[in-house]
């Protein structure tokens, strides 16, 4: 095929979506002048070759996935997605169309053969000429007096075959006469359970024994073969030679090739049997069958009458081809020889030719294989075959033109060439005419400058497989690094999630701690990452910390705010630390809101280690199509590993200015940033008056705001154990409570029970610790208690601290809760008495403050004045914690 010369010729100009048309729904038929062509879409084209124009378009009420023509009958069988078979009439659908329209048309075609928009009308196709309505039909075909139909059921495919009318008579098909279930199926689900429409559909073929009337029953299209005997023998089995019945084959799109003999689908309706063996497997192919066939691939001998096809032929969508003949082994025994073959992919059409050609368009091409016998005596391809086998080696030669998706052979070429009748993605309708007088008949004398040529081309061939096999090693290496990091994830992910109890082998501790940043006093998080695994944190792993606060702490409704630093961690290995500190406050308007929680987590990211890898592709294929390109990342890509999590309450932000340490005194109390002019200017003039703020007022002239909370001297002790010997119960008890702060060894040091701090806006927080006795709660007698005291001019700052106390007390009673303390016998009556009279503080407290809503100011200002009373009764309760 080397030496054809193919000319292409277009003819006319089809409507066609903004991507191109999609192969495997258009299909194109010839018969004499004659062209019925669909893209796919609901309209069906009647085209005049010879005329260069449009005769007629015929509209179905759905897509139309599949054409076949009876010539003799002069009908059209069409398959409407959803809907069913329609039969057009052509003599009678040609008479609807008035002479004066094709006068108009003529005058309407253009000088390159391209017709308009829609330049014949429009014919809506009557619902009557559906004759087998049905929403499961995929494929069909017409056999003599039978309609072959192949449907996709719930779960399997199923072949059914239906009478079909003599000529003259109703199209509709009379009864059903046989049923078979093939292979399972996964129909697509659409939306709302809707099916979509497949992008494969199935394919049928009929073979037929030489002594059948098959030949003059196939329609144009339909694709109907007769096999030689012994091919025919071998394939479906001595049954169907000697029943002498056609043999339906289907391709289906999981890759079977499969049979059923026709005349004993039928009979098995009158004489029911298992279905199973009905149903004949002859090949896998594990791709989409797209297209059968038979050819002619031996010259027949003088004697024979007729030349039957020898080589029956299958071809998947990503180029694997299947060819089997029937052979003589070394014995002398007639068995089937079967080859498989590897052609360019994806496969978008195929059909077949004379001489033992297949002709397949790919996106990039449309080429032909010879699977003929003859062959030149120079022809390289053709050394290794065996006499009367297959070739071992198909090599495609290329017909200049590209992108078409449906294909089919005219008979109206000359003796020894081909005339192939194509549409493109495009919407082109053209011819690709095969000349044999341009096939040379000997090879051409080579010359010095042939020879060059030759020398260059083979030269660029090296170069390009060089350079493909270097982007295929290169694509290669990425994705064995991409699985090693996989696993090492994997390993550390296992090792993560399975220590949760107990101590992790990748730990996160966080600390606070106080300095000093651009010329002001900051509240600083540590974060140190410690891994203890066996395994490495290498590309891929970040260190994920969020800082969650509230714009106001103490209020419910505050929008909550969340600042995440992402901080990538490259070869920590085992043993290895990584430390990071972040500011926590205060920010420029010198507020520093807590309590602020603080959270990490390892992070892996999937698209950084593995999209790479996904992303290379082979250069030197077409690039893959949307919809078969699935999506392998999730939608978060990447993994999250919660590490730790720690709140930065009040009491970790106090600071102690009398009791810093000498290295420390240069952190004074917390100002916001000033300009270093007004410091000078400040400190030249002098003290002139005390600052008037809202603050410094309320210091001066209002008493300090004050809460109390009392503790049993006995759950203190038993939680705090020996880890404070030799101090005061007080003393431990303040040292507890101060056990985060970064100035603890200093408290620890000087054995407090009271300390002065300061707040993060600079005013003054006083913790004191005392032992107190409560007597009118347990009648064994009096209570050892401990009164924890939160004093501060700031009401906000004194909650703050009050909220941080009683977490801490919290946790410290569930502890003892859960291990089995029980407390001493109580007083309920005084018990009740003491929640009553909280009950009546609390309807003072709306009381009063529904009166400030209505009073004026003159009376508010005593309201005021009885409400903060109650609140402060409030926050020094007579309860204890036991």
């Amino acid at each position: 095929m080397a030496g054809l010369a193919p000319r292409v010729e277009y003819l006319a100009g089809f409507c066609c979506p903004l991507g191109g048309l999609a192969a495997g729904k258009p299909r194109v038929l010839c018969h004499g002048a004659e062209v019925f062509l669909s893209t796919g879409s609901e309209l069906v084209y009647v085209y005049d070759r010879e005329g260069r124009l449009l005769i007629a378009v015929y509209k179905f009420p759905g897509q139309v996935w599949h054409l076949e023509l009876l010539a003799l009958r002069r009908a059209l069988y069409v398959l409407c997605a959803r809907s069913g078979i329609y039969c057009l009439s052509l003599d009678q659908a040609s008479r609807s169309v008035s002479r004066d329209d094709e006068d108009d048309r003529d005058d309407q075609d253009s000088e390159d053969g391209q017709v308009d928009e829609l330049p014949a009308p429009v014919i809506p196709v009557h619902p009557d000429t559906c004759v087998l309505p049905s929403a499961t039909l995929h494929a069909f075909t017409v056999l003599d007096d039978v309609l072959i139909t192949l449907a996709q059921g719930p779960t399997q495919w199923k072949v059914q075959v239906f009478e079909r009318p003599c000529p003259g008579e109703d199209p509709r098909p009379g009864g059903q006469i046989g049923e078979v279930e093939l292979s399972t199926c996964t129909p697509p689900a659409g939306s709302l359970g809707e099916p979509t429409a497949p992008r494969f559909l199935p394919v049928l073929c009929c073979a037929s024994p030489p002594g059948s009337r098959a030949p003059h029953g196939h329609p144009w299209g339909s694709g109907g073969v007769t096999l030689e005997g012994p091919l025919f023998g071998l394939l479906f089995g001595s049954d169907a030679s000697l029943l002498e019945s056609p043999v339906i084959l289907c391709g289906l799109p999981d890759g079977q090739l499969c049979c059923v003999v026709l005349k004993t689908l039928v009979t098995s309706r009158s004489a029911p049997g298992d279905p199973k063996a009905l149903v004949k497997i002859l090949h896998h192919l594990e791709e989409p069958v797209i297209f059968i066939g038979a050819l002619r691939t031996e010259l027949p001998s003088e004697d024979m009458e007729d030349a039957y096809c020898d080589c029956l032929v299958a071809l998947g969508h990503h180029g694997r081809t299947l060819a089997i003949k029937a052979s003589w082994d070394e014995a002398g025994h007639l068995v089937p020889e079967l080859r498989e073959y590897s052609l360019p992919g994806p496969v978008l059409c195929a059909a077949r030719g004379r001489g033992g050609h297949v002709y397949h368009s790919t996106p990039s091409d449309l080429c032909v294989v010879d699977l003929a016998q003859e062959s030149s005596p120079w022809d390289l391809t053709q050394r290794d075959r065996a006499p009367g086998g297959l070739p071992s080696l198909l090599c495609p030669a290329s017909l200049s033109a590209c992108s078409v998706v449906t294909l089919s052979v005219s008979s109206r070429a000359p003796e020894g060439g081909a005339e192939l009748l194509a549409l493109s993605a495009k919407g082109r309708l053209m011819t690709c005419s095969l000349d044999p007088h341009s096939e040379t008949p000997h090879p051409t004398r080579v010359t010095s400058a042939n020879a060059g040529q030759k020398i260059k081309e083979l030269l660029s061939g090296i170069g390009t497989v060089s350079e493909r096999v270097s982007s295929l090693k290169k694509a290669v290496d990425q994705r064995d690094k991409a699985l090693t990091c996989l696993n090492e994830a994997m390993n550390v992910s296992c090792a993560l999630l399975s220590s949760r109890e107990g101590p992790r082998p990748i730990s996160c501790t966080i600390s606070t701690s106080w300095s000093r940043l651009q010329l002001q006093d900051m509240l600083t998080a540590t974060c140190l990452l410690e891994n203890s695994s066996g395994f490495s944190l290498d590309r891929g792993w970040a260190l994920c910390i969020q800082v969650l606060r509230s714009s106001r702490a103490l209020d419910l409704d505050s929008a909550v705010s969340a600042i995440t630093y992402t901080i990538p961690v490259d070869q920590l290995g085992p043993g290895g630390q990584r430390e990071v500190t972040l500011p926590l406050g205060p920010g420029e308007d010198g507020a520093l809101d807590l309590p602020v929680t603080v959270s990490c987590a390892l992070f892996y990211s999937l698209r950084e280690v593995v999209g790479g890898a996904l992303a290379l592709t082979d250069p030197f294929k077409d690039p893959p199509s949307n919809e078969c390109t699935p999506d392998v990342l999730p939608e978060q890509e990447g993994v999250c590993l919660p590490l730790s999590e720690h709140t930065v309450d009040m009491l970790q932000g106090l600071r102690f200015p009398g009791l810093a340490a000498p290295h420390t005194q240069a952190l004074g109390p917390l100002s916001p940033a000033r300009d270093p002019v007004h410091t000078f200017l400040g400190t030249c003039c002098g003290p002139v008056s005390q600052p008037a703020g809202p603050a410094s007022l309320r210091a001066k002239y209002l008493p300090p705001s004050v809460a109390t909370i009392k503790v049993s001297a006995e759950l203190l002790r038993a939680t705090l154990g020996d880890s404070h010997a030799g101090v005061s119960l007080c003393c431990a008890t303040l040292q507890w409570l101060l056990a985060e702060n970064a100035t603890a060894d200093i408290v620890r040091a000087q054995a407090l029970s009271s300390v002065q701090g300061v707040a993060p806006d600079g005013t003054d927080v006083h913790l004191i610790i005392r032992e107190v006795a409560v007597t009118d709660l347990c009648p064994a007698g009096p209570i050892q208690a401990m009164e924890i005291q939160v004093e501060s001019s700031s009401l906000a700052n004194m909650c703050r601290a009050h909220h941080a106390i009683v977490g801490r007390l919290q946790r410290l009673v569930m502890e003892q809760a859960a291990r089995g303390s029980s407390p001493p016998d109580l007083r309920l009556q005084y018990l009740h008495q003491i929640q009553a009279n909280h009950e009546t503080l609390l309807r003072e407290v709306q009381t009063l403050r529904d009166r400030l809503c209505t009073e004026d100011e003159a009376s508010s200002c005593t309201t005021a004045q009885r409400l903060l009373q109650v609140y402060r009764q409030l926050r020094s309760p007579s309860l204890l914690l036991l």
